[in-house]
């Protein structure tokens, strides 16, 4: 597993990480041994990038988490946590006093004193925009309560606009085949600004795991059923916003492109891992074989994959059936 640098940490992650939405309540049931197998086997195969939120499980992802690094020793992993979805999503929530709140409940949760990295999740673009949120943020760091700080984004705009302040670590956006406006602009201007990239959703919510058809059908209580048109959060959460039918068809060309022996999830971990600019890839999984499949992704970056063939697949299926259904602002 290739481990690259931090933007200006003095850490190390690994470029596949782990996102574990999974392991609190949206993906259907997913009991602790089964989340604690996930922790294991993606540690145990080289990954060393948890990122999780203080709203996944209303806490439990990151329990989990906690309990289980409290058991492993020296295990030089870093958690990415995200705070800011507790309160409505108004700018006036995004108050010192709540970000020191959200980070105490998170450093309970995670049994630690120092939060490795917490990210603003999702927030408006007003707080993004904000100098009092940077303020607020670096009062954190000086007092020791996280090490270091970034911004989940759902906009090329939002992630620009965090980019371009100077103590940000990291950027977290979604990535993938039916989301590449991000190589226009976001990824060139994190590369020059030394500013880290987690490509997030890079499965398009499975859609990229080349197992569906246009009748699956998922549980009530995983967003993939109750979110499937914004209901609940940001439409482009799930499925990146891909009409269900449509992503079907295009996962099935970009798949039937593929040399024997490689998967479609395989092929675009790999594929977004290569991309200039990005420093990790955190796909989700809820048991142990997909999360051994997700780390040896990792491998074909070392194994001669030809990127560069899968790329011009990529683009051509994205002009052709999927660039006019995607908003405009993603």
């Amino acid at each position: 597993m290739q481990q690259r640098a931090l933007a200006r940490t003095g850490r190390s992650v690994s470029a596949i990480g782990l996102g574990t939405w999974q392991l609190g309540a949206d993906w259907g049931d997913v009991s602790e041994e089964d989340a604690t197998a996930v922790l294991v086997a993606s540690a145990d195969h080289g990954v060393t990038l948890f990122d999780t939120a203080d709203v996944y499980g209303d806490g439990r992802s990151e329990s989990i988490i906690g309990r289980f690094l409290a058991g492993r020793g020296d295990h030089g992993i870093t958690v990415a946590t995200k705070m800011g979805r507790r309160a409505a999503q108004e700018p006036e929530n995004y108050t010192p006093e709540n970000f020191r709140a959200w980070t105490d409940r998170s450093r309970r949760n995670l049994g630690v004193d120092t939060l490795d990295l917490v990210q603003l999740h999702c927030p408006p673009t007003a707080v993004i925009e904000s100098d009092t949120t940077y303020d607020a943020l670096d009062a954190l760091v000086a007092d020791g309560a996280i090490a270091a700080y970034g911004v989940s984004v759902e906009t090329c705009a939002q992630a620009l606009a965090a980019i371009a302040r100077p103590n940000v670590t990291n950027v977290q956006i979604i990535f993938n085949p039916f989301r590449l406006k991000p190589l226009d602009e976001v990824l060139p201007a994190a590369q020059a600004a030394g500013v880290a990239i987690f490509a997030r959703v890079p499965l398009a919510s499975g859609l990229l795991s080349g197992k569906y058809t246009a009748q699956t059908t998922f549980a009530a209580d995983d967003h993939r059923t109750y979110n499937r048109h914004g209901e609940a959060f940001d439409r482009g959460e799930t499925f990146s916003g891909v009409d269900f039918e449509t992503g079907v068809a295009a996962a099935d060309e970009l798949a039937a492109a593929l040399p024997d022996g490689v998967s479609l999830p395989a092929a675009t971990l790999a594929w977004i891992a290569a991309q200039d600019g990005v420093t990790s890839v955190i796909p989700g999984a809820r048991n142990v074989e997909q999360a051994e499949a997700n780390a040896a992704a990792g491998a074909l970056l070392d194994e001669g994959f030809d990127v560069a063939a899968f790329d011009r697949v990529v683009r051509d299926v994205y002009d052709r059936d999927l660039r006019a259904s995607i908003h405009p602002l993603w």
